[in-house]
């Protein structure tokens, strides 16, 4: 959809920049600016060399995301031994539940925080929380201090992914912002690869735990000194106005020679005005309630998929199978990383929505696995190594699509003005489901057995299939303001 003239260069008007003193003049040079959006598709692709060192400097908080979550799973029993709750069931599982809690708080903040400081201020606000949690739970000889230091981590965790989200989105090319979203289900696959071989000299080594925890302080310091020097959002900055600041910011991700370009096309986004505040009223009714809508579903699917229990209950399959826990964990975590990177490659080719489609189907089969091993052939050989098959498939489907594309879909259908608080929204979803299925999975498959638990995971697969194909657009090689006006054509025809 064409924007007209005069509505881009009301639109700028409506919001001067306070450092952009020519902004008052764009409405009588508004042929001018015309051109620059109309001739935007001819600019040079920008080099995707200027943009990586930031995205990699914003994918150190995934990985910390996935350390995390992973870094209790050896040395628990060490640590119940040592802080004295061996064999509390409850105290061990609040020490893993506990950064659940804390991340679910602070993804209700975190985008008031990247829109309020902006995004590099929010990912050292993140970091914070992360190295004095760490700390606490690294010096602690109680399970108070365990807890405590367990829950500022978890707020840490819940403030830092969707930053990583909206940063990655907005400072990416388009030709490689699926490449570049896919780094985020990478860093998270290392971090829990790296929590692992990490943690395996628990059991050899007295106090082994606690280096475990001061260990994750390294990445969390290289994340807040190292965001000093990448590039702000020149969205955010746009955002607020900023518009001379925004262009530096252009250059330093996209070289020169598409600043002029990348700015017009900005112009095409609506900001509001420069005083205006996104209400949590305005995520839930009007214009924004579909896009709002389409995420908040994808994160419950992505997790009513059973994905976190499938995990959970990998190593029991294994074991049943003769695998020891160590070499199942190793599994999994290898054909998760084999998935995020096929995903690396295919996003911008194939794109989100095959993708997701696919995903969800391929879940959908491996539970059908599942349903088939815990029902026709009972406990024999054959059973088991079709429960291990349909395990790894599951794990493979979710890396390539469920797990990766989510995330990074969000950041790019949500309009720049309420993009930062969406995310927070829909992040919340995912922490509240998260929670929930790993609360209920064990009693739910004690009460209605391994059959029809599976069948009903399969069945949200499904319905994640014919979400995805009813209400999910392609967004694959398009820039996020021609992305804002397809979802939202009304609006700014209207403008």
């Amino acid at each position: 959809m064409r924007v007209h003239p005069h509505s881009s260069a009301s639109m700028y008007k409506r919001t001067p920049s306070k450092d952009y003193t020519n902004s008052v003049e764009l409405e009588d040079g508004s042929e001018l600016l015309q051109d620059d959006i109309d001739n935007f598709q001819e600019s040079t692709d920008p080099s995707p060399r200027h943009s990586l060192p930031h995205v990699l400097v914003a994918s150190l908080v995934s990985f910390l995301f996935g350390y995390h979550l992973g870094v209790v799973n050896e040395p628990l029993e060490s640590i119940s031994h040592d802080l004295g709750f061996s064999g509390d069931s409850l105290a061990e599982g609040l020490v893993v539940s506990t950064c659940l809690g804390g991340a679910f708080i602070g993804s209700l903040f975190s985008g008031w925080i990247a829109d309020g400081f902006g995004r590099r201020r929010a990912f050292q606000l993140c970091a914070l929380p992360m190295i004095i949690g760490a700390s606490c739970s690294a010096t602690t000889n109680t399970l108070t201090g365990m807890l405590i230091g367990r829950f500022i981590v978890g707020i840490g965790l819940g403030i830092g992914p969707p930053v990583a989200s909206l940063y990655i989105t907005e400072v990416s090319p388009p030709a490689v912002r699926g490449t570049y979203g896919s780094f985020i289900q990478i860093s998270t696959c290392l971090g829990l690869m790296g929590a692992l071989l990490i943690g395996i000299p628990v059991k050899s080594i007295t106090g082994w735990w606690r280096i475990c925890f001061w260990l994750s302080t390294i990445p969390s310091t290289i994340l807040a000194l190292a965001m000093i020097f990448c590039a702000e959002s020149p969205h955010w900055l746009y955002k607020r106005g900023r518009n001379a600041e925004a262009e530096v910011e252009f250059q330093k991700l996209l070289g020169a020679a598409n600043v002029r370009s990348a700015m017009a096309e900005l112009l095409k986004s609506d900001r509001g005005d420069e005083n205006d505040t996104v209400g949590i009223s305005e995520l839930f009714y009007g214009r924004y309630f579909r896009v709002v809508f389409i995420g908040s579903t994808l994160f419950a699917l992505q997790q009513l998929s059973g994905i976190n229990a499938v995990f959970y209950f990998s190593s029991t399959v294994f074991r049943s199978a003769g695998v020891s826990s160590n070499l199942a964990n190793a599994f999994v975590g290898i054909v998760n990383l084999l998935g995020s990177i096929i995903a690396l490659l295919l996003m911008d080719k194939l794109g989100r929505k095959v993708l997701l489609l696919w995903s969800f189907f391929g879940m959908a089969m491996s539970t059908v696995l599942q349903v088939i091993a815990a029902g026709l052939f009972a406990s024999t050989s054959g059973a088991l190594y079709l429960s291990v098959s349909g395990m790894l498939m599951f794990v493979y489907s979710f890396a390539i699509g469920a797990g990766p594309v989510p995330g990074l879909l969000l950041s790019e259908i949500f309009p720049n003005r309420i993009r930062a608080k969406a995310m927070a929204f829909c992040m919340s979803v995912h922490w509240v489901f998260n929670f929930m299925v790993g609360l209920l999975f064990l009693r739910l498959l004690e009460l209605m057995g391994a059959q029809l638990l599976y069948s009903m995971l399969g069945t949200f697969c499904l319905v994640g299939v014919a979400f995805v194909k009813r209400n999910v657009m392609e967004t694959k090689g398009k820039t996020l303001q021609e992305i804002e006006i397809a979802l939202l054509p009304q609006e700014y025809s209207e403008i």
